[in-house]
């Protein structure tokens, strides 16, 4: 046996060959690209050794003719969520394959794509390869929220990328403390606060300043957005950190809280929020030639120059 067969078997060795597919896609935020994906990718798993589902998500935004796999029944060893469209479509995955720990793995129709590794026309090369244990698989910390008040919870929710607070409806400067592991941080008044985990660190936390961290990191950065002090700058702390905003009652209008821009809530003055790391990680999956750094080079415009 030549070495590059045996180092393929050694890949392929402990990895979960997949039977039963279930599809994910959003019809709100669709276009022509994921209709054309989620046909082609139905064509071709139908003539694969494996059973193909929907998401009742899926199946309310599209006429695709496969069974509906309810959420409860999900979570065999050998299942995969197959996600077509963008990185947004799968935070939505991922809040739902954290409560059946389900692996994940994208199909891009999406603009940026840093979630969604395989490329439309490859599809049938690359899931070929996952589908029998050709993959790479990645652990992703998501964040869990919760906004309370005299110990009563009034909201929860999950960010795979990050928990917003900002301004609602209030047209000033809110004001709010940070408390990290119950020792105070600092007062701010500005638009809001970004608390991103590493994935969401190339998403809105990016855009308000905050640095790129690597996927595998162990951390949070809080990004303060647009702070009346100039000395306010983004914050990296440990993972495992337990953290509180307390909303000042000087605040004359409701705030909000959103999670992954998706979920979200009204929080009111005097109420707390408190976020730190759930407990259970997405199973992110990616093909074998997926590489972190091309991905950055790729979406981010970098240059990248041989040297010679």
């Amino acid at each position: 046996m030549n070495e590059k067969k045996h180092q393929e078997q050694q890949t392929l060795k402990n990895k979960i060959q997949f039977k039963r597919i279930i599809l994910y896609a959003r019809q709100h935020r669709a276009n022509q690209g994921v209709n054309e994906s989620l046909y082609r990718l139905v064509d071709f798993l139908e003539k694969q050794k494996v059973q193909v589902y929907q998401d009742i998500d899926t199946a309310a935004g599209f006429d695709v003719k496969v069974p509906v796999l309810a959420r409860e029944d999900m979570g065999e060893e050998n299942d995969l969520i197959i996600v077509v469209g963008g990185d947004g479509s799968l935070l939505s995955a991922a809040r739902m394959a954290i409560k059946v720990d389900t692996p994940v793995i994208g199909i891009n129709r999406g603009r940026l794509g840093f979630l969604t590794d395989i490329l439309p026309h490859e599809l049938e090369t690359q899931l070929s390869a996952v589908l029998v244990g050709y993959y790479e698989e990645e652990k992703r910390f998501l964040l869990h929220t919760r906004i309370y008040e005299n110990g009563h919870t009034y909201f929860e929710g999950d960010a795979l990328n990050d928990v917003v607070l900002s301004r609602g409806k209030e047209t000033h400067l809110i004001e709010f403390s940070v408390y990290v592991n119950k020792q105070l941080v600092s007062h701010y008044r500005s638009d809001g606060m970004i608390l991103s985990t590493p994935t969401g660190s190339t998403a809105y936390a990016l855009s308000a300043g905050g640095p790129i961290m690597h996927p595998q990191l162990n951390a949070i950065v809080l990004v303060p957005m647009f702070s009346h002090s100039l000395s306010s700058r983004p914050l990296v702390i440990d993972g495992e950190a337990q953290i509180e905003l307390h909303i000042s009652r000087f605040n004359e209008s409701d705030l909000r809280v959103s999670c992954d821009g998706h979920e979200s809530r009204m929080v009111k003055p005097g109420q707390k929020v408190a976020i730190q790391k759930n407990g259970h990680q997405l199973r992110l999956l990616h093909p074998l030639d997926y590489h972190y750094y091309d991905t950055l080079r790729s979406k981010l415009g970098w240059e990248a120059k041989h040297q010679g």
